[in-house]
């Protein structure tokens, strides 16, 4: 599944002008997780990622291109948990290297939406997030007590790492933090570009009629290589 490795390369081309903290993923170092999603009131809370209206953004990538992932690790652009002071932009990407989905194009789709579900079942204690799948934004509210603790994004990162590798498709995971950065509003875009891509294999895969010159979807079918193949492809095979 190389649907995505264009926002993959982009992405990386938009980072490239500085330089991330980096750290090999050790489940050792992984936060605590609750097991459930944890309310954190705003009078405990210590600043939220993505909060005061500031941007936000969130996407998964998944490939089978290994030189893409070349291995588990948490890279972090700005200032970490404990290092914040109050809200930030923040976008927070995750990057999957996945075994060969098959040549089967409706379960290679399903195999990809339960990698990007795992977001929706790490709770790292002390960290809050939610998450709206219409705008793509993620917010994070941190508690005091977290902060006080220590919380940070190698630990934050190291739980998404751990829950992703619960899937049996996944084989490493890039996981990627960005906070404080202008970058972020660019990312926004991204977001919509990843979310197009979903929409449209879903679009493809219902058998909706491939009449181009009527579909408003056209547009990723055109930027996206091999979409127009599995649509077409798609039509054959019915």
């Amino acid at each position: 599944m190389e649907l995505y490795n264009s926002i993959i390369t982009a992405t990386r081309a938009l980072l490239s002008g500085a330089e991330p903290r980096r750290w090999t993923y050790d489940a050792a170092h992984a936060w605590r997780d609750t097991g459930e999603s944890e309310l954190v009131m705003l009078r405990d809370a210590a600043y939220e990622l993505g909060g005061s209206n500031c941007v936000s953004a969130n996407f998964t990538c998944v490939t089978s291109d290994e030189s893409l992932v070349p291995q588990d690790e948490i890279l972090l652009y700005g200032k970490d948990l404990g290092e914040l002071r109050g809200d930030v932009t923040f976008a927070r990407i995750a990057f999957l290297l996945a075994d060969d989905l098959g040549g089967d194009d409706e379960a290679a789709y399903q195999a990809i939406r339960d990698m990007e579900f795992v977001k929706y079942h790490v709770f790292p204690e002390g960290y809050m997030v939610r998450i709206s799948s219409e705008s793509n934004r993620e917010q994070v509210r941190l508690s005091k007590t977290a902060i006080s603790k220590g919380i940070s994004f190698r630990g934050v990162g190291a739980a998404y790492i751990r829950g992703y590798h619960k899937n049996e498709h996944v084989r490493r995971v890039q996981m990627v933090f960005i906070t404080d950065n202008a970058v972020v509003a660019e990312l926004v875009q991204t977001a919509k570009k990843v979310d197009g891509i979903t929409k449209t294999l879903t679009h493809i895969l219902e058998g909706i009629p491939t009449d181009c010159g009527s579909c408003s979807l056209k547009p990723v079918c055109d930027e996206v290589e091999g979409m127009r193949e599995m649509h077409f492809g798609m039509k054959n095979k019915g």
